[in-house]
């Protein structure tokens, strides 16, 4: 039996800038499928600086 990984979208409440964790940030080094409790203590948004508490999960 395959457990399938439900993928999650968090949205920046400050400048609403999405992260997809089935995307990723290549371009900053986090590969597609990267969860959100994966990304370091410290990241940023890359819009507008927002801390990781400034995200809310959402559904799209």
């Amino acid at each position: 039996m395959t457990t399938s990984v439900v993928m999650k979208t968090w949205m920046c409440l400050i400048c609403g800038w999405i992260y997809d964790e089935a995307a990723g940030l290549p371009d900053e080094g986090i590969a597609p499928g990267t969860k959100w409790e994966e990304l370091p203590p410290n990241w940023t948004c890359p819009e507008c600086g927002a801390r990781k508490e400034d995200f809310e999960m959402v559904e799209i």
